[in-house]
């Protein structure tokens, strides 16, 4: 389900806080973020956000093409291992 238009996109105010203070030091340093629901602004284009998976920070460089997605779509929280399937292949 989407959310409505009227209430604008969901993001953390302290991620706005940071953002900003990033932007007018001029520094580009990782801005370590734990809220993954946040929605990734226009403002955001050109930071790098640490983005917390529940293990690290996965530092996320931000680009146009990510403006309206969340954080967290980036920032995996699983690693795969493989199909126990794909062994037996490997050997043949």
């Amino acid at each position: 389900m989407v959310r409505s238009v009227w209430k604008g996109p969901f993001v953390e105010g302290s991620l706005l806080k940071k953002a900003d203070a990033a932007r007018s030091s001029g520094r580009h340093d990782v801005i370590k973020i734990w809220s993954r629901r946040s929605t990734i602004l226009p403002q955001f284009v050109g930071l790098t956000f640490g983005v917390y998976n529940g293990h690290k920070h996965v530092p996320v460089a931000i680009n146009e093409e990510m403006v309206g997605h969340k954080f967290g779509e980036f920032s995996p929280t699983r690693t795969f291992h493989g199909h126990s399937g794909d062994k037996k292949a490997k050997k043949a």
